[in-house]
């Protein structure tokens, strides 16, 4: 199952972004924008495990199907374990369904790692850290960009994670910001 697909030949077809990234300057410090292949966990789990804990995770829900308000969701700070459970239980509604974003953040590291609806990574903070998982990932240098015309999957097999997700923490909601709308 794929969050994205593009239309080639007048035909929808699923999109995966080849392993590549791409350091790019972002308010002075730069940031890491890197595409998830076949929306694969594995990337976003190695940045943050590359980062120290406590981690807050802020779940921006934007296009929901019922399970509750469009909005941000930040967790309690959480531990490396904790973290590890969370994507173990929800990796495959998360690798799946574009109906959110997540922000993880390291308070320690001054450090932000953000996977968007179109699989794509925006890391803030220890660069070459960054990098270098991306390397040992098998990744290179190249443009994560998001075709276009495309179009997201919200699936309907992942209604019951999409609930679950946000009784599993106890959540602080606030409103959605102008950025999250989509």
């Amino acid at each position: 199952m794929n969050k994205l697909s593009h239309s080639i030949s007048d035909s929808w077809v699923p999109y995966s972004h080849p392993a590549v990234y791409r350091v790019t300057p972002q308010d002075g410090a730069g940031r890491v924008l890197a595409g998830i292949p076949g929306g694969d966990s594995l990337p976003f789990v190695r940045l943050v495990g590359s980062l120290e804990p406590p981690y807050f995770l802020l779940y921006v829900l934007h296009t929901p199907r019922g399970e509750r308000e469009a909005g941000r969701y930040q967790s309690p700070p959480l531990s490396q374990a904790q973290f590890q459970e969370f994507m173990q239980r929800f990796g495959a509604y998360l690798s799946s369904d574009a109906r959110f974003g997540i922000w993880v953040h390291s308070a320690q590291d001054q450090a932000t790692v953000v996977w968007d609806r179109h699989n794509q990574l925006f890391a803030y903070g220890p660069l070459a850290r960054y990098c270098a998982e991306l390397d040992a990932l098998g990744y290179t240098e190249g443009d994560a960009s998001i075709p276009v015309p495309h179009q997201h999957h919200y699936r309907q097999e992942f209604d019951a994670d999409a609930k679950e997700i946000l009784e599993n923490l106890p959540w602080t909601y606030s409103p959605q910001q102008p950025e999250d709308q989509q």
